[in-house]
């Protein structure tokens, strides 16, 4: 059943505008009394029945209502250092479908791609689109925020606020298995993940993580590319949440 989200409920109406609108008359070709899928992105979803249909607006009414059945229980915010080229795209698209909440792209020493203010908020809104879609397409409950650059320091700092923040080191010695299956729990859902760049992080850099409070983890005796490292890191710990 298609999936569309929206925040325009009033009551048992529910209103569907823009480009979705667009998308439901003139490319699906939907019409009255046909059935689709609203989320709130709130972790909701609506059994929906079209009454109008415009390309400017559709018009629906609430049928059944209940809890979202993409969204995992662990909440995880994915920290990643700014790769190469397109890369970061391919990294939103499928952490969005594995199950992130959140991801923050950030700026480290070894970070290659160093783009400008401007640059980057087009990127952002490049980044927010292809989480919208992979979300639809996965049955999410809600639509990761993409959030702006920002510096290793500043992400560290945020980081040390979540139950469990942790980051992923080339030389780190401890699995994350472990780290998982030790604390890794309902009570402590919130966690962060710090995954580099092409080149990984430097020594003074990983030093900074662990005096703030990071786990340094190993995903592993191979070392994988920047674009993987992240996904295999998602999975691991979905895996481990039974979700």
């Amino acid at each position: 059943m298609p999936r569309f989200f929206t925040g325009q409920f009033l009551g048992e109406r529910v209103l569907i505008t823009g480009e979705d609108a667009r998308h439901m008359a003139l490319a699906l070709r939907m019409k009255c009394g046909e059935q689709v899928t609203v989320c709130d992105n709130n972790d909701r979803d609506y059994q929906c029945v079209i009454t109008a249909i415009h390309p400017e607006q559709v018009e629906l009414k609430v049928l059944t209502t209940q809890a979202s059945a993409g969204e995992p229980w662990v909440k995880i915010t994915l920290y990643q250092a700014l790769p190469k080229g397109d890369k970061l795209e391919q990294i939103v698209q499928k952490a969005v479908e594995l199950g992130v909440c959140r991801i923050v792209p950030v700026l480290t020493h070894r970070c290659v791609s160093r783009p400008d203010d401007k640059s980057m908020q087009k990127k952002l809104l490049r980044y927010q689109k292809i989480a919208q879609e992979a979300a639809k397409q996965c049955g999410r409950g809600r639509i990761p925020a993409i959030e702006p650059l920002i510096d290793f320091k500043t992400a560290v700092l945020q980081m040390k606020q979540v139950s469990l923040p942790l980051f992923f080191y080339e030389n780190a010695q401890t699995p994350l298995k472990q780290i998982l299956r030790e604390r890794l729990t309902p009570a402590l859902p919130d966690l962060a993940i710090l995954v580099g760049s092409e080149g990984g992080f430097e020594p003074s850099e990983a030093a900074f993580a662990q005096e703030h409070g990071l786990l340094p983890l190993s995903l592993g005796k191979r070392i994988l590319r920047c674009e993987t490292a992240p996904l295999a890191a998602l999975a691991a710990i979905l895996y481990e949440a039974g979700e």
